[in-house]
């Protein structure tokens, strides 16, 4: 693997910082299927440059998290033409990564890449939970006639037996997908975003328990008024101190295996989208590794 200089890596932090690497940022601005708002293949640069203003110190841990986690970030890379082998191609490089024992953090990119990036967790694990955050419920069996798109990535990931999936925000989906989700309940449940003052911490973590849980979050999970910079933003969706709270809480009592941020479309000029992206996935991975025993 070729990794950026950890001044250009994300956080950009001080290189002679004596730390064991145990996550790679992979930056994999796959943009093949958007129908909306384009600009994801710019996402990861962006993020990663917002990322060099986050504060390194975190007043709720009292720590500095990236002194325990130990960050990397791998060069940027041509992505395949083809989305079959794009997918393929992000499978690769998580597997060699998570071979090395290491933690792979994808920043995307549309949300499509996640059937590729959990392909290489299938094998390893008998039963995966994905925790999904996102304003669509991605069930669609084929989307502009294309079965491997943005709009069909949870189905996707669902074509292997082994996935069960937890959504939270949902707020916008078809009909298609519903009857999909009514006839398989017991491998899916969603958390609604019109319910979202109802949910209820204790059941979740119940839910998560000791799982072996992938992370997919896409960005237009948080509400338009707070994550514009989406292909598909929607009202009525989630904020900050809505989401901190679950993904601490599946933290403490689970174990992740990997995770990805997807579906930023940059708008120039207006960084604190790329801000708010960039300080959700160093958040994201303090709590990961705030509670995990080993890895």
């Amino acid at each position: 693997m070729k990794f950026l200089k950890q001044k250009d890596g994300f956080l950009g932090y001080d290189a002679s910082t004596n730390i064991k690497d145990r996550v790679v940022i992979v930056p994999f601005g796959m943009e093949k299927t958007v129908s909306y708002g384009k600009g994801t293949k710019n996402a990861p640069k962006e993020i990663i440059k917002a990322s060099h203003q986050v504060e390194l110190y975190d007043e709720e841990l009292n720590k500095e998290p990236y002194k325990k986690i130990g960050i990397r970030t791998l060069k940027y890379f041509s992505i395949k033409n083809n989305i079959i082998d794009a997918l393929n191609q992000l499978s690769e490089i998580n597997k060699n990564i998570i071979s090395k024992k290491l933690f792979p953090l994808v920043l995307g990119g549309e949300h499509s890449l996640t059937r590729g990036a959990i392909k290489p967790f299938i094998n390893k694990y008998k039963v995966i939970y994905i925790l999904h955050f996102d304003a669509h419920a991605d069930l669609r069996s084929v989307y502009n006639k294309e079965k491997f798109s943005h709009a069909t990535a949870i189905r996707r990931c669902l074509d292997y037996k082994n996935v069960r999936v937890i959504s939270f925000g949902i707020r916008n989906l078809c009909k298609e997908e519903m009857v999909f989700l009514s006839k398989n309940k017991d491998r899916i449940k969603i958390f609604w975003a019109k319910d979202k003052k109802y949910w209820n911490l204790s059941k979740i973590k119940n839910i998560f328990k000791n799982k072996n849980v992938y992370i997919t979050f896409d960005v237009d999970g948080f509400d338009s008024s707070l994550m514009p910079a989406t292909g598909t933003p929607e009202p009525g969706g989630m904020f900050w101190d809505d989401v901190m709270p679950i993904i601490k809480k599946i933290c403490s009592v689970s174990n992740i295996i990997g995770a990805d941020i997807n579906e930023l479309s940059p708008i120039k000029g207006f960084n604190s989208y790329n801000f708010l992206t960039a300080k959700l996935a160093y958040k994201m991975l303090s709590y990961i590794f705030e509670f995990k025993k080993k890895y």
